[in-house]
């Protein structure tokens, strides 16, 4: 189980906070809102009500300990910034943050997010790219019970082939692609004798138990 923060509880930091806990994880989801608080309760490990620019209320959070926090104050341009600075200083490990353009982005940058979140350009992007370049991905039939998952390599991959780690016989899970990140690379149906790096990322295709399981592993 991963922990996350998610502070801003509008539509696109609700929706993320709701689908970050239903993937089981653990999440604190956090406004100065309470209507938008309240709506969260359910789908939250905990919903808190927080002035999100005042530094020491942010510290008290432990946000350093989590791994990721995810900002999304809608058009408060001011107040992401600031935001953001706080939990650089904090020392929050990833810090995603909502930008409006790409000067916000720029700012957002230099005062500590480590990831910029485009919502509506990367949903373009995504919906244009499945239109003119297809992906076979997209028309696998998963029954409700599978999962097409991206994961982090767990610890006891690393320095591992394929063939030895056997993952579908032991864990009834299949490894459709690998990220590797150094070289950037992505690589469809890698072969047996592929060796796992620590930072490559692996998609697995599987039961969506299985792939929880894995995800479990330390890494």
């Amino acid at each position: 189980m991963k922990r996350f923060a998610v502070i801003g509880l509008g539509n696109f930091g609700f929706y993320a906070a709701k689908a970050l806990f239903e993937d089981g994880n653990e999440v604190v989801a956090m406004d100065s809102d309470k209507a938008r608080v309240q709506a969260i309760d359910a789908f939250a490990t905990e919903a808190i009500v927080i002035d999100a620019t005042n530094r020491e209320s942010l510290k008290a959070l432990g946000l350093e300990h989590m791994d990721g926090v995810i900002v999304s104050t809608g058009t408060r341009i001011s107040i992401s910034i600031l935001i953001c600075l706080y939990l650089n200083e904090i020392g929050a490990k990833e810090i995603l943050v909502k930008a409006l353009d790409d000067d916000h982005a720029k700012i957002l940058r230099r005062v500590g997010a480590t990831q910029i979140i485009h919502p509506e350009r990367d949903s373009a992007v995504r919906v244009s790219r499945s239109l003119s370049r297809p992906n076979i991905l997209d028309f696998i039939p998963l029954a409700e019970e599978y999962d097409l998952a991206q994961v982090e390599t767990p610890r006891e991959f690393v320095n591992k082939n394929l063939k030895e780690l056997n993952l579908r016989a032991k864990h009834n899970v299949h490894i459709i692609a690998i990220k590797e990140r150094s070289p950037e690379n992505f690589m469809l149906v890698p072969p047996a004798d592929f060796t796992i790096k620590a930072d490559d990322i692996l998609i697995l295709l599987g039961k969506t138990d299985n792939i929880k399981k894995i995800k479990a592993l330390k890494q």
